[in-house]
């Protein structure tokens, strides 16, 4: 009798945890529900139609015939498409480099004790809150090449302040890697102090005991303690980088001559598929664009073994 009591009883716990166990996934999946339907919706269904149109005519009127590969085919001809893959190529490479060199001096900076230190924080992680177009319209007066604030500035030093920013072809592309870096210190910045306040304070009193310098620490110990930051910051800019377009779609008319030195491929496919109304082809230049930010994510997965310590 007792033995079976027993197993009556631990039947009845098991019962019990299992309906708790179904319970609560079924609470889980409802809270999540919406989140999904929103990821289905707006992420993974446009991806596949994406794709989809990349093989497609598709009219004015919306009717697509298929057509294969001419749309690939065409890009890969098309001189523009190369010019703008060259600039988002090197917007992507000399703004992302710079950002983060800067956030790390800003994010050391901000980890020291200096007075006021929560209003410089709130200062830098500012230009992360204002909205992408309103940051560029604010920069395309400042470059201004009549009554801009820069030139003003660089006219008062005694210097040259006829620089045409936003029309000189050979400036248009700094321009946009300016206001690229001063938008993204902030948020990386952020990140980075993150990782610096979990850095023991052992380490750099062990160092300083050594007699290791300031400079040396930094170098042997919160660089290394600090790749797995670094690592983050690193994907994710470069990622974003590579899509840059509503600073350029904000700052320069389509009227202007030195447009073609600065638009990026996020900016021709929008010009494809939204004025041309070539949605074809521009779902082919944007599935591209995918590609290669698979293939340059999935070099940095595969190379983070050799440099991020995660000890």
């Amino acid at each position: 009798m007792e033995a079976q009591s027993s197993s009556v009883k631990t039947t009845t716990i098991k019962k019990a945890k299992f309906n708790k166990k179904k319970n609560m996934m079924f609470w889980g999946w409802l809270f999540i529900t919406p989140t999904l339907i929103g990821l289905l919706v707006l992420n993974i269904f446009p991806v596949f139609q994406t794709v989809y149109l990349s093989f497609h005519n598709v009219s004015t009127f919306g009717q697509s015939t298929f057509i294969g590969l001419d749309n690939y085919i065409e890009m890969f001809n098309d001189t523009i498409f190369w010019k703008s893959l060259s600039n988002t190529l090197l917007y992507a490479g000399i703004q992302v480099p710079i950002t983060i060199v800067l956030s790390i001096f800003a994010a050391v900076l901000l980890n020291s004790k200096i007075k006021g230190l929560s209003v410089y924080r709130t200062l830098y992680f500012l230009p992360m809150i204002a909205a992408p177009a309103a940051v560029a319209m604010v920069w395309r007066w400042l470059f201004n090449s009549q009554y801009g604030l820069i030139n003003i500035v660089i006219g008062s030093l005694g210097f040259d302040a006829n620089i045409q920013w936003l029309s000189d072809p050979n400036l248009v592309l700094w321009a946009v890697i300016i206001v690229g870096v001063w938008s993204n210190i902030g948020y990386n910045m952020i990140l980075l102090l993150a990782g610096l306040q979990e850095i023991s304070k052992d380490y750099y009193e062990a160092a300083t005991m050594d007699g290791a310098s300031k400079v040396r620490q930094f170098f042997q110990i919160t660089l290394p303690l600090l790749t797995p930051q670094l690592f983050f910051v690193l994907v994710t800019s470069i990622i974003s980088a590579l899509q840059v377009f509503d600073v350029i779609f904000v700052m320069f008319d389509l009227t202007n001559p030195a447009l073609a030195s600065v638009q990026s491929l996020v900016y021709v496919f929008f010009h494809e598929s939204y004025v041309l109304n070539d949605k074809g082809y521009g779902s082919a230049i944007i599935i591209v664009l995918v590609i290669i930010i698979m293939i340059i994510t999935a070099i940095q997965l595969v190379g983070q073994k050799k440099w991020v310590n995660y000890d």
